[in-house]
């Protein structure tokens, strides 16, 4: 890894985006790969590329509860229904919780899944960013993220721009900072964390060679260090090998000394009114050992997307409500409904919304019962979600709990249902792509499960 160190702007989660930057896999000397490298091979191997197609995955670490957001129980008895009341939407009868007033002026844009099933019970992101349980194809090195997966398909749109990127802020549960790992893809084709943000499967802070004091300006002085170092090699070995990891080289400092990165990450370009409609979702509380609400990532991900991304991961807050799962909706919630409603009416403007897909959830749901401690606690058997953009039918519900939100009554939905709906809105087709894995099996990329009709059908 290497990390360039120099003066910046700091962000809410207190690191300084111009500060550094560190590139996964990068050493001084040709005997190490480059993961950004590796992606530029990627980008030369894949010829055309489709029109550029992305999406944003807003993850809600801990669980938010879906009885206390898109899917009010009001005839459930007072220790299951809670304290919120329902608000009406732009939607006619569309529903969701008081703390939403933003998101309600948007509902028509947006579909509400109320019935997700098949949690693992597991305490990270790994089913929402790849549509799989941690366990599935372990032998191979388990499922890549979608992130990763269209990393290997498509490669980067601009080589100065990583593919996938992981926003997320260092949590103390480090699962909760998951960004998408690559899977049995390989750590060439792992999300690009800014700052070494990521958990598992990202860039992470101790694999960081630490160059102190050396600026961007000074790059290219240890750019000519390298070089020397690689001629020494050279002399040794001639094989194609290393002069195709010189060409790769070269492009990963074209992503090094690129203005590109460090400016979509800097949103001191913002306009004060863009930042302010987004804003920054301070003071932060109920943050633990989980995330901040940390709302200029999502005005970061949608300036990543604008220069070329193709997938960017964030983590938003800590949802794990077993006490006060009040107060922390009231808290969350309001600032997830000012971000998150800029970010779908900003991408509108924008002209990119149908073809930018950005979807807002968490690993489980929450229990019915109303805990001692004016908690919710664990609840993998249904949980919801609210995706919008992308070119789906907004403006509707799908799916449907029992009264008391304790099951799916109406169209149980898989987490593979979900994620095939955003590789469809990616281009890449579930029911036909296949990838190699590290045995050279072919692998189907949802094992064919085809994207929800009712969002795309």
């Amino acid at each position: 890894m290497l990390e360039i160190t120099g003066p910046g702007y700091r962000y809410c989660d207190g690191v300084s985006r111009r500060s550094f930057l560190r590139i996964g896999g990068l050493t001084l000397g040709s005997a190490a790969a480059l993961t950004l490298a590796d992606l530029n091979r990627a980008e030369a191997a894949t010829g055309k590329r489709q029109q550029h197609k992305a999406v944003i995955h807003v993850f809600l670490g801990g669980g938010p509860p879906h009885q206390d957001m898109w899917d009010l129980k009001m005839e459930a008895p007072a220790e299951i229904r809670g304290e919120f009341k329902p608000i009406p939407t732009n939607v006619s009868g569309l529903e969701i919780c008081e703390v939403f007033p933003k998101m309600a002026k948007v509902m028509d844009r947006c579909a509400v899944l109320r019935s997700i099933v098949g949690s693992s019970g597991g305490h990270d992101g790994f089913e929402c960013l790849s549509g799989w349980p941690r366990r599935a194809l372990a032998n191979q090195g388990g499922q890549p993220s979608i992130g990763s997966v269209v990393a290997r398909l498509n490669g980067p749109i601009d080589r100065a721009i990583p593919p996938s990127i992981g926003l997320a802020a260092p949590t103390a549960h480090s699962p909760w900072s998951e960004p998408g790992g690559p899977g049995y893809l390989g750590p060439s084709y792992a999300p690009f964390c800014p700052n070494a943000m990521g958990g598992a499967g990202g860039s992470r802070g101790e694999d960081v060679l630490r160059l102190k004091n050396l600026t961007l300006d000074r790059l290219q002085d240890r750019k000519r260090l390298l070089q020397v170092m690689d001629a020494q090699r050279r002399d040794l070995d001639r094989e194609l090998s290393v002069q195709s990891r010189d060409a790769a080289t070269e492009a990963a400092f074209d992503l090094l000394t690129s203005s590109k990165l460090a400016d979509a990450l800097d949103v001191s370009k913002e306009s004060a009114k863009t930042r302010e409609r987004y804003g920054d979702g301070k003071p932060y509380k109920f943050q633990y050992d989980g995330a901040p609400t940390c709302n200029d990532h999502l005005l970061i991900a949608r300036r990543l997307i604008e220069v070329g991304a193709r997938s960017v991961s964030l983590s938003y807050g800590r949802w794990d409500s077993h006490g006060d799962n009040f107060g922390l909706v009231r808290d969350h919630g309001a600032k997830l409904d000012q971000c998150l409603s800029a970010l779908i009416l900003d991408l509108e403007e924008r002209g990119m919304l149908n073809d930018v897909t950005v979807i807002a959830w968490g690993e489980f749901g929450r229990t019915p019962v109303i805990n001692k401690d004016a908690g919710r606690d664990h609840w993998p058997q249904v949980c919801g979600a609210l995706i919008a953009g992308g070119g789906i039918r907004g403006g509707q519900v799908v799916g449907a709990t029992n009264r008391l939100g304790e099951y799916a009554t109406e169209r149980p939905i898989q987490f593979r249902e979900v994620a095939a709906t955003l590789y469809h809105n990616l281009g890449v087709s579930t029911e036909s792509v296949t990838i190699e894995d590290r045995s050279g099996r072919p692998q189907y990329i949802m094992d064919r499960t085809p994207p929800m009709p009712e969002l795309v059908g």
